[in-house]
């Protein structure tokens, strides 16, 4: 039961979204969603969580600038290089045997992750028989990440982490710089595919390789953190790779014993082949 009027509005506002809007965030970390949703109800200009939900259910166009608040769009390129650079010594060559190769970007933001396994599979040469796929829930996130669009005063950091990964060319050779911005080539997204996908309610739609989710399940229960390893256990063959984020973990999934510690300072998985 509720413990208060404030969290019976959290329950009643998230009911609605999903009953309205089809946007199921009855599961994510309760103390993440409460924090946000305060902070939308605040900065949006509502005296209470009740009058923002009345506003999102009778005002479609304030759907997306509550979804800002409720999916965590905060990442860079190639961040966190020690994964990239494992992926690239200790995952690729495995990969390597592979005729084709299907990659899957789970809550892929604003695309820095996208792109920065798009940069290292050319450098790797594996990039013409790779199809990416980069999903997000947040119709907004997806549209900045198919542009490739990023202030230039982020680059400075872009770089030093695909250095810092083991990277085999400059990262200027991607970009070029715009009016303060860094618009990344059409080619890199020539055999990328940006789609809605809910890790919440939709299901595995195509065999991959490699899935890489990182630092999205954090902010999921331990029941939905258990739905999300599952579709990704389902969508690798034996032999393919799972990373995830620092923090995150198989540890108490009932999914763990389908897959081995690859890296493990790194969080990769692998799925067990027999």
């Amino acid at each position: 039961m509720p413990d208060s009027v404030e969290d019976l509005e959290i329950q009643l506002l998230l009911e609605a979204l999903f009953q309205h809007y089809h946007y199921d965030f009855r599961h994510y970390a309760r103390a993440s969603i409460k924090r946000r949703l305060i902070q939308a109800r605040d900065q949006l200009g509502y005296s209470n969580l009740s009058a923002l939900q009345a506003a999102v259910l009778h005002d479609p166009e304030m759907l997306p600038r509550l979804l800002g608040y409720l999916t965590v769009q905060v990442s860079e390129m190639f961040r966190d290089p020690s994964y990239f650079r494992a992926l690239r010594e200790t995952v690729l060559p495995h990969l390597r045997t592979w005729p084709s190769l299907k990659v899957w970007i789970a809550g892929c933001s604003h695309g820095e992750e996208v792109y920065s396994m798009a940069i290292l599979f050319k450098e790797e040469g594996l990039y013409d028989r790779t199809l990416f796929y980069a999903t997000d829930i947040n119709p907004d996130a997806l549209r900045a990440a198919e542009a490739g669009v990023y202030p230039l005063d982020r680059i400075r950091q872009f770089t030093e982490n695909h250095q810092r990964s083991g990277g085999r060319s400059s990262l200027s050779d991607y970009y070029r710089a715009d009016y303060g911005r860094a618009v990344f080539d059409q080619s890199l997204r020539s055999r990328i595919v940006f789609s809605d996908h809910s890790l919440v309610t939709d299901a595995v739609f195509a065999e991959m390789q490699l899935v890489s989710c990182r630092n999205v399940m954090i902010y999921f229960d331990r029941d939905l953190q258990d739905r999300a390893i599952g579709l990704f256990a389902d969508a690798l063959p034996r032999g393919g790779f799972l990373g995830l984020g620092a923090k995150e973990s198989l540890r108490f999934s009932t999914h763990v014993s389908a897959f081995d510690e690859y890296v493990r300072q790194d969080k990769i998985y692998r799925k067990r082949t027999a």
